[in-house]
């Protein structure tokens, strides 16, 4: 079937993405995956009285100018006028806060996963549960606004993730991917639903007993992938369409974190496979064979989109300082007179962080720290981006950008050497997001840091979006094969994959940088007491 034909018969999926910085709609085909076209839509969240937002008004904006951009491109391309689409699929940064009350009114600012603002709520619960709960987790800034006093708790109707809410006005069903709730609430792996002595234990705690709602009855129901989660109603899909072209009656897969997409879009799904996932904010995805010997601050317990265990290392901090800088260079092109595309300034600072261009393995003896917000790896509160060089530092552009890039993987490595610890065994890790759109560089100094081969598939640079589409296109299939084989057989059964091995001749003066890293946060820490930020 030809990809018109596939257009014309609506044999297609739709899936977007509302990353940390990007609004991105993919629509592939349903028979063989392939990318039929795209959309995308920058954005950025907020530092408003120090809380990291985003408006909801932009939420619908970007999705529009996404789909739009999309729509365009499927008429340029094809000669067709989209209109009907066979499934879609919602995928979103995880964690956070959204409440709303009974007659669909947000309560409070959406509290993204960058803020640290939970330490007390955070770290009550983990100790009642025994579980490790992050401070991004929904349910402790839930557990945090309880104990602050705010007033609009008693209010709640309704807690949801971006992910969920997007897919609850598209279809009006309060529903979440369970790899999603697993951000939400602690999951237990055997009943694949929220652990009901966990829920149990939070309605006993003394501020929860006074609330008039129940905590399962406010938070969205967990569904697994395969299952279907509704479909488009007429109302969602002038939202997504304003011009009315677009029909209604798509099915949805369950809405899905980034974190579960990134292992769809990198065939991580099966136990001893893993990703690590690189943008705004870093993560791991490890899938384990058994629990975890103890409870770890730095380590995440989360499931795979079918619901199996997985230990997640999520670092906040990653990609922002190297696109600043990026920036930076950008302007110093344009007054030089200079026109470089964005790809091309990338990939050419990007190539000179290699060793085998002119970049030293240990990045001179420079030491950066892309702290944008606080990390909770490293134990701050907040976050300075930060360069350090003595005069002895050999301060070049090659070794800014390989520190730059070893800087990303920092936090991300002291929870990793943890899963190293506990005797995790890991066949196969997987890079994929932005970072590791310019071939070899940040997949070869990856390997460096982990010391493991990492492998990139031919879609990496897609991400998420991808992702979603393929669990989209799964609910006509998860009858006839788990996700596991639907991935293996059908969407990864002729893919490409490059893997790379560690740079053994490298490894000295990475430990030397990683070292510097670790022993130089006193100086991120010196840096946010003595400069204020409004």
């Amino acid at each position: 079937m030809s990809r018109l034909d596939s257009l014309k018969q609506g044999q297609t999926a739709l899936g977007v993405e509302f990353g940390s910085t990007r609004i991105k709609s993919v629509l592939i085909d349903a028979n063989n995956f392939e990318v039929l076209a795209s959309g995308s839509f920058e954005w950025d969240n907020q530092l408003v009285n120090g809380i990291w937002t985003y408006s909801l008004d932009d939420v619908w904006k970007g999705l529009q100018a996404s789909y739009t951009d999309l729509k365009a491109e499927v008429k340029d391309k094809y000669d067709f006028k989209l209109s009907k689409i066979g499934q879609i699929g919602i995928s979103a940064i995880m964690h956070g806060y959204l409440v709303f009350d009974q007659a669909d009114k947000q309560l409070a600012e959406f509290r993204t996963w960058r803020n640290a603002i939970t330490e007390q709520a955070a770290g009550e619960l983990s100790k009642l549960f025994n579980f490790n709960i992050p401070q991004r987790w929904c349910i402790a800034h839930l557990y945090q606004a309880i104990l602050n006093q705010e007033k609009s708790v008693s209010q709640i109707d309704f807690m949801t993730t971006l992910a969920g809410y997007v897919h609850w006005r598209l279809t009006g069903k309060k529903v979440t991917g369970i790899g999603d709730a697993s951000g939400i609430f602690p999951i237990d792996s055997n009943s694949k639903d929220y652990d009901q002595k966990k829920l149990d234990q939070f309605s006993d705690l003394d501020g929860v007993e006074k609330q008039p709602w129940d905590i399962k009855r406010i938070l969205p129901k967990v569904l697994l992938a395969g299952q279907n989660a509704g479909q488009l109603t007429k109302e969602g899909s002038l939202l997504i369409d304003p011009s009315g072209d677009l029909q209604d009656g798509s099915v949805f897969c369950p809405p899905e974190g980034d974190a579960g997409t990134g292992m769809v879009a990198t065939n991580s799904v099966n136990q001893r496979s893993g990703n690590v996932s690189a943008g705004t904010s870093i993560f791991s995805m490890v899938v384990l064979e058994h629990p975890l010997k103890k409870v770890y601050p730095e380590v995440d317990v989360v499931s795979t989109p079918t619901g199996d265990d997985v230990a997640m290392i999520h670092a906040n901090n990653a990609t922002s300082d190297i696109n600043a800088w990026m920036h930076l260079f950008e302007e110093f092109l344009v007054l030089a007179g200079k026109k470089l595309d964005k790809e091309t300034v990338f990939r050419s600072l990007f190539f000179s962080a290699l060793t085998d261009a002119d970049a030293d393995a240990d990045a001179g003896n420079l030491l950066t720290y892309g702290y944008y917000s606080g990390e909770n790896i490293t134990g701050l509160k907040e976050g300075r981006p930060l360069l350090v060089r003595s005069p002895e530092s050999k301060f070049t552009i090659a070794n800014l950008m390989r520190a730059q890039i070893l800087s990303v993987f920092g936090a991300l490595k002291i929870g990793m050497d943890i899963l190293k610890k506990e005797e995790v065994k890991i066949d196969r890790l997987t890079g994929h997001g932005g970072l590791f759109k310019t071939p070899r560089v940040a997949q070869q100094i990856l390997a460096d840091v982990l010391e493991t081969p990492i492998s990139v598939t031919e879609n990496a640079a897609e991400g998420g979006a991808w992702g979603i589409a393929i669990l989209a296109a799964y609910v006509d299939k998860a009858s006839e094969l788990s996700l596991a084989e639907y991935l293996k057989s059908k969407v990864f059964s002729a893919s490409s994959t490059i893997t790379i091995e560690p740079n053994y001749d490298d490894l000295p003066g990475t430990h030397k940088f990683m070292d510097r890293y670790q022993k130089g946060l006193d100086i991120e820490q010196a840096a946010i007491e003595h400069t204020e930020v409004d």
